[in-house]
């Protein structure tokens, strides 16, 4: 096991703790353990604040971050493709159907809401990015030949929506939704199915006029 995974193992267990508390237990230089959390400090794993010293010289405690559950244990997944499977054997398909369009109702409601002052497309898509962001999407916007990418280089409920399929495709009629009418939006890549990212096309619709067909007179 690596210093800085024994260090993060250390804060969880024991708590806040001074880069000094965490070289003795774990057999390193004050010095030493502090190049690690400065580290980890650049990662937005750990954190540090001031408490008194002695002296009037504050000590630095150091603790972890939100961001660094993803390096422990955690059952979730597990945890909604069983519920996913449970609700489906008790209650059948159509109320799981059910279940994902009210979270897809949700869903509208919040994102319109945020995106109600936003004017333009690209605007919207940037504030979409946003809040898809904060979800742990980790998406962006690029431009493309054709309108924009809506980009998610990480899914937080990819093993749920492996299981659930209807999970993706409410989350596409919920874009195609909250960006409003004239507003075409294809899903182009797809990690579920494989790909590295989920990639969405965002492009304004134009109508194409049919052919008239000449009439002889």
């Amino acid at each position: 096991m690596s210093t800085r995974k024994r260090i993060l193992d250390h804060l969880k267990s024991a708590g806040p703790a001074s880069a000094g508390q965490i070289g003795l237990v774990l057999g390193i230089t004050k010095m030493a353990a502090l190049q690690h959390l400065y580290l980890l400090e650049e990662q937005a794993v750990v954190e540090r604040r001031s408490k008194p010293g002695a002296r009037g010289r504050p000590t630095w405690l150091w603790s972890l971050t939100q961001a660094a559950l993803k390096f422990f244990p955690d059952a979730h997944a597990e945890l909604a493709v069983s519920l996913i499977d449970c609700l489906q054997e008790s209650l059948g398909p159509q109320a799981l159907d059910e279940l994902i369009k009210v979270r897809s109702r949700h869903q509208l409601e919040r994102y319109g809401n945020e995106l109600a002052s936003a004017g333009g497309l690209r605007k919207k898509l940037e504030v979409l990015a946003e809040i898809r962001s904060r979800e742990g999407y980790m998406a962006e916007v690029e431009k493309h030949r054709k309108g924009y990418l809506l980009i998610e280089k990480h899914c937080p409920i990819c093993v749920a929506a492996t299981a659930c399929t209807g999970l993706c495709r409410e989350e596409l009629n919920v874009f195609r939704q909250v960006l409003g009418r004239g507003v075409r939006v294809e899903r182009t890549e797809h990690i579920v199915t494989g790909a590295h990212r989920c990639a969405y096309l965002v492009e304004v619709a134009t109508t194409v006029p049919k052919k008239t067909r000449s009439v002889r007179t």
